[in-house]
């Protein structure tokens, strides 16, 4: 009786609307996430492949030029030549920080006016190209936005290196404690914290900086504060809503790494981020995995096989570079079956050195192929 298959990419995301890839930096992760979603959308999903990385790798993987801060519907008719018809929808998008936090501001204020003032306040302007910075508070409100106010079958996130990554998966619980912590309270109820901060001390620095700028800062901060009240309630609910959503059996994390030491360590570490958060890992995606080398001969015997039809020269240089290859394999195939082990991954999808970057959908149809299949030679890799 055939031993069953191993599962594939399409197995390991049944039932999930959320797709978070994490991994370490310069992994191939951008263009996993953009192959994942491509393979899904293959499937006959509508997905939405996002990334939360300043940086403009996505639009590159994907072909383009740049991406909107909007999701936008990709032309991927032509890949049906190349044998990978597209049935469902492939939409793409990279998060703005500062506008995605406007948009939830101007959604939450209670009216027009409301909203301006808060969006008009220089602290407010200076707080949010602060936290834009940093882009997990933006990333939890285009989330809850995705996932709750459209019509996405799957999200895939692209999300920055792990250690950013960590910083997103923790982000929902510190911004509730904040929102909701007492410190924020006593500093927005009347005589309170504020009053006593904002003692005479501090408001004669603040006349002194309102004459030196022409800004009056201690009126800006009281307005700020009696605004950003408004909305606080409705933040926390969406805070609440994505970190429910992060522990949701429907979400579900997949690490991406190379074979190389440093981004293992990382999948591992993340791989244990991700359990004590309570959260779900779907699978261990290995990139750049190389599987040929000499196999069961030496160099010498390869050397005098290429010799029979090849100048010895020749033969001599294919057969030591074959032997810097196998160098690699062999790497490759310890690497894999360490992480399998700690991570009690036993089927990792893997993806071969594919020798250049992606650049186009073409590129990224044949990652796809590979991540929707089992993964490559179980020989290779039992061995």
């Amino acid at each position: 009786m055939p031993s069953p298959q191993p599962p594939g990419m399409l197995d390991r995301l049944r039932d999930k609307h959320v797709c978070i890839c994490v991994g370490a930096g310069g992994v191939g992760k951008t263009t996993t996430s953009a192959a994942l979603a491509l393979g899904l959308a293959a499937a006959g999903a509508k997905v939405a492949v996002v990334t939360i990385d300043p940086a403009a790798r996505l639009a590159e993987a994907l072909g383009l030029r740049e991406l909107s801060d909007q999701p936008q519907l990709l032309d991927c008719s032509a890949l049906a030549e190349r044998g990978m018809p597209v049935r469902g929808e492939l939409w793409a998008m990279r998060l703005d920080a500062k506008r995605t936090l406007d948009g939830v501001v101007a959604r939450l204020a209670p009216d027009a006016q409301t909203r301006e003032e808060i969006l008009a306040n220089p602290i407010y302007r200076e707080i949010s190209s602060a936290v834009a910075g940093s882009h997990e508070l933006s990333a939890i409100a285009k989330l809850y936005e995705l996932r709750h106010e459209r019509d996405f079958e799957v999200i895939v996130l692209d999300t920055p290196p792990s250690r950013n990554a960590v910083d997103f998966i923790e982000a929902p619980t510190r911004l509730l404690g904040f929102l909701e912590g007492r410190g924020l309270k006593y500093f927005l109820a009347p005589g309170g914290l504020a009053a006593r901060v904002l003692g005479r001390s501090t408001g004669l620095v603040f006349s002194l900086f309102a004459r030196v700028t022409g800004m009056d800062m201690l009126a800006e901060m009281s307005a700020f504060f009696r605004s950003l009240s408004t909305v606080l309630e409705g933040f926390s609910e969406r805070t609440r809503g994505v970190a429910s959503l992060l522990r949701d059996p429907a979400t579900t994390f997949m690490i991406v790494t190379s074979p190389e030491r440093e981004p293992a360590r990382e999948a591992v570490f993340l791989a244990d981020t991700i359990a004590a958060a309570g959260m779900s890992c779907g699978g261990l995606i290995v990139n750049r995995v190389h599987f040929e080398g000499l196999g069961e001969s030496s160099a010498a015997q390869v050397e005098r096989r290429l010799s029979a039809s090849l100048d010895g020269a020749l033969a001599a240089r294919l057969a030591a570079n074959l032997a810097d290859f196998d160098v690699l394999a062999r790497r490759d195939r310890s690497t894999v079956a360490s992480l399998s082990r700690r991570l009690g991954e036993p089927d990792p999808l893997l993806v071969p050195d594919l020798g250049h970057d992606i650049g186009d959908l073409a590129g990224l149809a044949a990652v796809a192929e590979h991540l929707l299949s089992p993964p490559l030679e179980r020989a290779w890799q039992a061995g």
